[in-house]
C-alpha cells in the first residue's frame, strides 16, 4: 500500500489584518498551519487587558484563532464581539476577554490559548512570538525613540529601527521546532514595523529562521502605511526585514500587479498611503526572486490580498521547491 503524502508544514510569521485574511484562505487546502503572531500591541482592547493583567496582548491572537476555527458563524461572531455599551466594557472583545480569563486561570497565555483553540476547534498552530509582556521601541531617523506600538505610527516620521524590551525575551520551544521543521516560511503580509518585525526581533525566533533550510516568501504589502512605510518600494521593505535581522534571508517576494482603481487610491490619499511600488532591478540586486501575480480584491472600498489566491500559489510553491530538491538527488 502506498504511504499517503505528508502534508506541507507553512509557517506564517506575522500579525494584523493581513495575517489573518491569508489563514482563512490557507486553511481551505490540506497543509499543516503555523501561525507565529505578534505580541507587541498595546493599545485597544488588548493594551488594557495588558496593563491590567501584565499578560501579552490578545488582540492579534483572537483575529488569527477566528480565521482558522472551524465552529458555526454565530459562534465565531460572538468570539469577535466588541462591546460599546458599557463604560466599563466598552472596547473590549469577548474573545480578548476569554483569552484573558483563560490565561489568569491557567497562569500561561500559550496554555491559554491551546485551550482556547481546543473549543474553536482550530485548524493548525496558533503560537504567540513571546509568552511575556514585551515592549516595542522605535529608533526615528532624527534619534527619536518612540516607545509603544501603537505611538509608533503617530509620529509620521521615517523609521531607522525597532528593538523590542526586554531584548532577551525567550520564544516559546514549540516555535522554533515548528520553524526548524517547516517546509515553507512565510512572512506577511503586515505592518512591517509593527506586526512582522517584532516576531523577528526575538532572537530565538531569528536565529532559528536563519538556520531553517526551509524556501521563505514574502509577501509584500499592498499599500504603503502612513508614520511606516510612506514611499516605500517593495525593495525597501526587503531591505529593513533584512537590516533588522542581520543577514539576507529573504528567498522569493511576492508582488500584486493588479492597478488600484482610482476611486480607491483616493480614498487611501486621505491617509497619507500608495500603492507599494516595486523596482526589480532592486529586488535582483538583494538576490530576491520576483513573482508578480494579481492576487488583490476590493472589499467595502478597501484592497485586501485575495486569500485563496495567494493560499493557492504557495501552496503550488511550496510543492515546486520539494520536486526541484528531489530532482537534485535523481
Amino acid at each position: 500500500m502506498a504511504r499517503s503524502k505528508r502534508r506541507k508544514r507553512i509557517v506564517i510569521i506575522g500579525g494584523g489584518t493581513g495575517l489573518s485574511t491569508l489563514l482563512r484562505g490557507l486553511k481551505k487546502f490540506p497543509v499543516d498551519i503555523t501561525a507565529i503572531v505578534t505580541v507587541a500591541d498595546d493599545g485597544g482592547s488588548s493594551g488594557r487587558l495588558r496593563d491590567d493583567y501584565d499578560i501579552p496582548p490578545p488582540g492579534d491572537i483572537r483575529k488569527v484563532m477566528a480565521a482558522l476555527s472551524d465552529v458555526e458563524p454565530l459562534v465565531e461572531e460572538m468570539f469577535q464581539y466588541r462591546f460599546s455599551q458599557s463604560d466599563d466594557l466598552g472596547g473590549h472583545s469577548l474573545g480578548n476577554l476569554m483569552l484573558t480569563a483563560l490565561t489568569d486561570i491557567t497562569g500561561d497565555f500559550s496554555h491559554a490559548i491551546r485551550e482556547m483553540s481546543r473549543v474553536l476547534n482550530v485548524h493548525g498552530t496558533v503560537l504567540p512570538a513571546a509568552n511575556q509582556t514585551i515592549t516595542l521601541h522605535a529608533e526615528l531617523d532624527d534619534g527619536t525613540i518612540v516607545t509603544g506600538e501603537s505611538k509608533i505610527p503617530t509620529y509620521n516620521q521615517r523609521i531607522h529601527r525597532v528593538f523590542l524590551t526586554p531584548n532577551d525575551v525567550e520564544p516559546l520551544p514549540d516555535t522554533i521546532k515548528a520553524i526548524r521543521k517547516a517546509d515553507l516560511l512565510v512572512f506577511g503580509p503586515g505592518s512591517l514595523y509593527t506586526s512582522i518585525l517584532p516576531n523577528l526581533l526575538v532572537q530565538g525566533i531569528q536565529k532559528a529562521i536563519l538556520q531553517s533550510k526551509a524556501p521563505n516568501v514574502y509577501i509584500c504589502n499592498l499599500m504603503t502605511q502612513a508614520g511606516e512605510t510612506m514611499d516605500y518600494s517593495a525593495a525597501d521593505h526587503v531591505r529593513a526585514l533584512m537590516l533588522h535581522m542581520g543577514a539576507p534571508f529573504i528567498q522569493t517576494i511576492l508582488l500584486n500587479t493588479d492597478e488600484v482603481p482610482l476611486s480607491v487610491q483616493k480614498i487611501y490619499e486621505q491617509e497619507q498611503s500608495m500603492p507599494v511600488s516595486y523596482d526589480e532591478s532592486r529586488l535582483n540586486q538583494l538576490g530576491i526572486t520576483v513573482v508578480k501575480k494579481d492576487i488583490a480584491t476590493i472589499q467595502d472600498g478597501a484592497i485586501r490580498h485575495e486569500a485563496t489566491k495567494v493560499a493557492e500559489w504557495l501552496v503550488h510553491y511550496a510543492e515546486d521547491k520539494e520536486n526541484a530538491i528531489k530532482q537534485t538527488f535523481i
